[in-house]
């Protein structure tokens, strides 16, 4: 008797999808000896990427005495967004290890800056079975927890088969990234449907992966923990003290987190802000600290009189531009001034975090590129705290009035305060389902 159609159907389903990891686990391993060369590429322009490059194939960690939790943020925003969930955590579960582990150089620095010696910072490790088994031997993590998606086929076939509990927190599947996903689910077919527990964003983040294979029992929404953060207390006195030093009673505006090809836009708006607001201070803070130098080199090939943080050099009257060329003080910089433009959105990079300034009651300009959190950009321009502009002229124009309005100044930081208020509770339920979890 033949067995029925459906048996047929998951066993070929099955074959394809281990012959596809067989293929995939080959793959890997031919493009090790390029990772390598990559880093040492990188590492020309950015040194850390030259450092504890033994991390990044397992090896160079002792083992840990006892399991840990692991948590995976890949860069300084998803750090600044973990850092709720990793102080909760080491709250309740204080005799627990914490690993938590970054892709980038900066991401290492942040969480230094956030928690010092109070977790486990590792690189993680690239998507090499041997890499990734070499990482679990030594953090040995009863629990992992990877911020929004990553999706690393070894990583997650390695927590099936040592039967570590995954949660991807914060989660979100973008429109623009679906069909990608959808190219490459039979690598997660099995984790998807039985072994990973999803905390998504919003309800339509949630039926992305249902679409995608996940099991709807496994399938939450939980919100976006990025709206539970607190900015330390000593923040605004910080922003009022270095605006005292470097701007006096001027308007100051804060271009943050600037890209290539941002930074001359950013420019051109300011030029013509000081048509407007002759006294007008900007602060420019380009988002990667290997380019500080080429946008020192912007700034003086314009003949633009400036100074640079990391000098220690206070502006005079006649300075027009501050570069923030230092690193950890992001948010200093945007509670020393009346108006923050977020970078990564006049060009095609996605944004990047609008919330920090919202959370210091600043009013909120952005391009139009915000794929990256395209519902709390929406919800903030609902709400009126932040409004987006096409190109550097639409910049001017919106900096120019809110520097001459405080009282339009006052009601779009209000609006954002409240915004962030009506949004928390993410964290909570995020616990809620992760403390089960924890043994």
């Amino acid at each position: 008797m033949l067995p029925p159609k459906t048996d047929s159907g998951q066993l070929g389903a099955a074959g394809a999808t281990s012959w596809l990891r067989i293929a995939y686990v080959a793959l890997t391993y031919l493009a090790g000896p390029f990772l390598l060369l990559h880093l040492l590429w990188r590492g020309f322009s950015v040194p850390g990427y030259r450092r504890r490059i033994g991390e990044r194939f397992g090896f160079g960690q002792p083992r840990l005495g006892r399991s840990s939790i692991w948590v995976h943020a890949v860069s300084v925003g998803e750090v600044q967004a973990a850092a709720p969930l990793v102080r909760a955590l080491l709250k309740r579960y204080p005799g627990v290890p914490l690993v938590l582990t970054t892709m980038t150089p900066t991401g290492s620095e942040r969480v230094r800056a956030l928690f010092g010696e109070a977790v486990r910072h590792s690189y993680v490790p690239y998507d090499l079975a041997g890499a990734v088994g070499r990482f679990f031997n030594w953090a040995r993590p009863s629990l992992a927890i990877i911020m929004e998606t990553e999706l690393w086929p070894n990583l997650y076939h390695e927590c099936g088969q040592r039967q570590v509990p995954l949660v991807l927190a914060s989660a979100r599947v973008s429109l623009r990234s679906l069909e990608r996903y959808r190219r490459v689910m039979p690598l997660f077919r099995d984790t998807l449907a039985n072994g990973i527990l999803i905390a998504a964003q919003t309800p339509a983040d949630a039926e992305r992966f249902r679409s995608l294979g996940a099991n709807p029992s496994r399938t939450h929404v939980t919100g976006n923990i990025k709206f539970d953060f607190e900015l330390p207390a000593e923040i605004p006195a910080r922003g009022s003290q270095l605006r005292k030093l470097q701007a006096g009673g001027r308007p100051v505006w804060v271009a943050a987190s600037t890209h290539e090809g941002e930074e001359a836009a950013v420019l051109d708006a300011h030029a013509r802000i000081l048509e407007h607001h002759p006294t007008a201070l900007l602060i420019l803070v380009p988002r990667h600290p290997e380019r500080f130098a080429q946008v020192a080199a912007l700034l003086a090939g314009r003949g633009i009189n400036h100074v640079t943080r990391s000098s220690g050099v206070l502006a005079s009257p006649a300075t027009r531009v501050l570069l923030g060329d230092t690193m950890g003080e992001l948010t200093t910089f945007y509670a020393a001034a009346d108006v923050a433009f977020v970078g990564g959105s006049l060009v095609p990079i996605g944004g990047h975090n609008l919330l920090e300034p919202v959370a210091l009651a600043l009013p909120v300009v952005t391009g139009p590129h915000n794929e990256n959190a395209l519902d709390i950009a929406e919800l903030l321009g609902v709400c009126g705290a932040a409004l987006v502009v096409p190109d550097w002229a639409g910049l001017a124009a919106e900096v120019s009035w809110l520097l001459g309005d405080e009282t339009e100044r006052r009601k779009r930081g209000t609006a954002g305060s409240q915004a962030i208020l009506a949004n928390r509770g993410a964290l909570d339920r995020l616990l809620a389902l992760v403390d089960p979890l924890i043994h």
